[in-house]
């Protein structure tokens, strides 16, 4: 068994209250690891270790270059370590060995993009003010201050980069809260921080619950900014604590992603995307393609072929590469979902697949669903409209492209979408009504560091990733250079001062 302390100012030290948590082995319930447990106390003093690293310390004045070599050397470290990490990340969070390969070799490919994003000289010209000889005017960005980071649990280390890749780019400090069930690779980050030379107070990581560690994050005067991923409820309470000094946000919440076939698309294709788009992870994906939209011309056809690939789906130990779903995260969300299984049945919808828990011996100490999937889905029906965060799939059939539109559309969420058709143009005119911040054409969950990330309505403000994620931590200056040179030139100045 691990044990891990809080990273704070550049050292790692126990809990101020001297309590620790378990994290648990979703699979078979065994402890991977006993954690420090951030309190408000400790969040408070993470809080004046970054403060003070950035008022006083040399980060946001160090060479761009020098910034980018550090978070390459973390970007290296994470590649050297990645087996390591492989392993620590199945067992945290029940992800598959799949999943988790992915993800490690995804975090440090971010955090080497990233380093690329902090030698990038943002400064810009304002083109059309002013002319030559009379001004220069310029936009500079420049680092916020103390940015508080908030992650979940379903992607523990690649979460933890994409929030301190660029806020470190951009010159911030930064005190990160990974999720009390999976803190260990973001733990393992701590140890590569500390070993790449970091300075005292620049990053630090405070494992710990919401009430708790989060609340005080998000409401802690000296902040200046909360980058929060998680559902749209905590979204919510983050916003409203973090409202009484105005403090700059960044959410990225839940989702209830449409994804639309048309009579046209290429089945086989289109099945198996369907298949990657809801079970990926167990369904534990804030962009999953949780309701599908089928056309009634192909749907009778096409939930025959998904049923017989779902019945082909194997459920076990994340360690087995031979696994395709592993676990749900904890006994508390597989209660969750198994209350919408029967929410949903209870409303008229029809399982068409799975609808419980495995009864295989070798599963019976993991948090197990079995992948789902419900037909006769009304779009009103809670399992249709809500984020249930599992394996579980609505089928909702169409007859026209403009009823699939306003059924993708009549949800409270807008983080992804998809289209599924052999006519490229024609999928690009109904993605352009899609109100999603990414919708995919014959595609799923591809999400690069490169390209923005984000959701409409109640699925966050602001966006993670490429130029645009990077300004996200920045605040915006504008310098305006006087080149006239002497008094004369300016009679404006008559208007006030005496002559």
């Amino acid at each position: 068994m691990r044990e891990y302390q809080l990273y704070i100012d550049g050292s790692f030290v126990p809990a101020e209250s001297g309590q620790t948590f378990d994290s648990i082995n979703p699979f078979n319930q065994e402890i991977v690891a006993r954690v420090s447990r951030a309190s408000a106390a400790d969040a408070k003093k993470a809080v004046v270790a970054a403060r003070r690293a950035f008022d006083k310390g040399p980060w946001p004045l160090m060479p761009r270059e020098e910034r980018s070599a550090l978070l390459k050397a973390v970007s290296d470290k994470i590649n050297e370590k990645g087996k390591e990490l492989v392993a620590l990340e199945v067992a945290d969070s029940g992800s598959t060995i799949r999943k988790a390969k992915e993800d490690i070799f995804l975090s440090a490919r971010s955090m080497n993009y990233f380093s690329k994003l902090a030698a990038l000289d943002l400064t810009e010209p304002v083109e059309g003010l002013g002319k030559p000889g009379f001004s220069k005017n310029l936009i500079v960005r420049e680092p916020i201050g103390v940015v508080a980071a908030i992650i979940p649990w379903n992607f523990p280390l690649k979460m933890a980069t994409w929030k301190l890749g660029p806020a470190l780019a951009a010159g911030n400090t930064v005190v990160l809260k990974p999720s009390e069930l999976t803190p260990c690779t973001a733990l393992e980050l701590a140890q590569i921080i500390h070993e790449a030379g970091f300075p005292k107070g620049v990053v630090n990581i405070i494992p710990g619950f919401g009430p708790e560690a989060g609340e005080e994050l998000a409401r802690n005067p000296l902040v200046d900014k909360v980058s929060f991923t998680g559902s749209t409820a905590v979204g919510k309470k983050i916003m409203a604590l973090a409202a009484d000094q105005l403090k700059k946000v960044t959410l990225e919440c839940g989702g209830k992603s449409a994804n639309i076939v048309l009579h046209d698309a290429d089945l086989d294709l289109a099945v198996d995307g369907a298949l990657y788009a809801m079970f990926y992870h167990q369904g534990q994906c804030c962009e999953a393609g949780s309701r599908l939209l089928l056309s009634r011309k192909i749907s009778a056809e096409f939930i025959q072929r998904l049923l017989e690939k779902v019945g082909k789906l194997r459920t076990g130990n994340p360690s087995d590469p031979s696994t395709d779903l592993g676990p749900l995260i904890s006994r508390k969300q597989q209660e969750r979902v198994l209350g919408y299984i029967k929410q949903g049945k209870k409303e008229g919808a029809r399982i068409a697949a799975g609808g419980g828990v495995p009864t295989a011996h070798d599963l019976a100490n993991g948090f197990f669903v079995q992948p789902t999937v419900f037909t006769e889905v009304r779009n009103e029906m809670k399992i249709a409209q809500e984020e249930i965060f599992g394996p579980v799939l609505t089928v909702i059939q169409y007859d026209t492209e403009d009823e699939a539109i306003a059924l993708a559309n009549d949800s409270m969420y807008g983080l992804g979408a998809g289209v599924w058709s052999r006519d490229n143009e024609r999928a690009l005119k109904i993605a352009g009504r899609l109100r999603a911040g990414t919708v995919w054409i014959n595609e799923w969950h591809l999400i690069s560091e490169k390209a923005p990330f984000g959701g409409y309505k109640q699925s966050g403000i602001g966006r993670e990733f490429g130029i645009e994620g990077l300004k996200e931590y920045t605040e915006t200056k504008h310098l305006h250079i006087d080149e006239l040179g002497s008094r004369e030139k300016k009679p404006w100045y008559d208007t006030v001062v005496p002559k």
